[in-house]
């Protein structure tokens, strides 16, 4: 499944500042930055229940806000990027 991770984590307090980061690394961990905030994952089922299970213990739900956006294949081919993009194609091989 393709999800689109989109989070706006409360930075006032120092706290905040560090689930911000949490958050940011635990997504980095699973997918790929595509902006500040926004993230694009591939996973599958069991590995997606994991990844929102952590986000979740992560998140203050009452000053955070946390958005999947769970995306099917036909729709992630008509995704259009204009601008500076470092994006890399899931589908296609690595080499490193």
């Amino acid at each position: 499944m393709f999800i689109l991770v989109c989070y706006d984590v409360e930075t006032i307090t120092a706290e905040g500042r560090r689930r911000l980061r949490k958050v940011a690394k635990t997504c980095e961990s699973y997918g790929q930055r595509v902006q500040k905030s926004i993230f694009e994952c591939k996973m599958d089922k069991a590995i997606y229940l994991k990844f929102e299970h952590k986000l979740l213990k992560i998140i203050d739900q009452k000053t955070d806000s946390l958005r999947l956006y769970f995306i099917d294949e036909d729709s992630v081919s008509k995704i259009k990027t204009f601008g500076r993009s470092e994006i890399i194609d899931f589908e296609e091989p690595l080499i490193i």
